[in-house]
């Protein structure tokens, strides 16, 4: 997949606008995007983006991985065209790419945030709790 790297200062224009970081991919392809929101804990970035209109920080996010982890799912989702990114000040603001995305798939991203979780077998739910450090009771495999 060929997609240009964000590139740009975080520095504010001269209007004092936050400056956007560099190109936006385009929305990649319907397999991509879907492999971007199959994983469980970048559906729950991606839910946790969706209820802030402005955007949500990227230290604002409570999920228990390491910094290194949460920027390869944030890079995940930003190389499908599902979020972009913006510099105000020093820190950066994830946002969805709610038109871009409506404009290639139309319906999806309100389907996708619409629908319940999914039941998950034993395996499925012990995964998700250790990669969201939930307690055991937080979430039920499917009887």
């Amino acid at each position: 997949m060929n997609v240009k790297q964000w590139q740009g200062d975080p520095a504010q224009t001269a209007s004092g606008e936050a400056a956007v970081v560099g190109d936006l991919p385009p929305v990649a392809d319907l397999t991509t995007v879907l492999q971007a929101l199959a994983d469980p804990v970048r559906l729950a970035l991606v839910r946790d983006i969706a209820e802030e209109p402005g955007g949500r920080y990227c230290g604002s996010f409570g999920v228990p991985v390491t910094k290194s982890t949460l920027s390869h799912h944030f890079k995940v989702l930003r190389e499908a065209g599902v979020i972009s990114g913006r510099y105000e000040g020093t820190r950066k603001l994830l946002s969805l790419r709610r038109a871009d995305l409506d404009a290639a798939y139309p319906g999806l991203l309100d389907s996708i945030l619409r629908a319940p979780m999914p039941h998950l077998d034993e395996g499925a739910a012990e995964l998700l709790r250790n990669q969201l450090g939930r307690s055991p009771g937080s979430i039920s495999p499917t009887p």
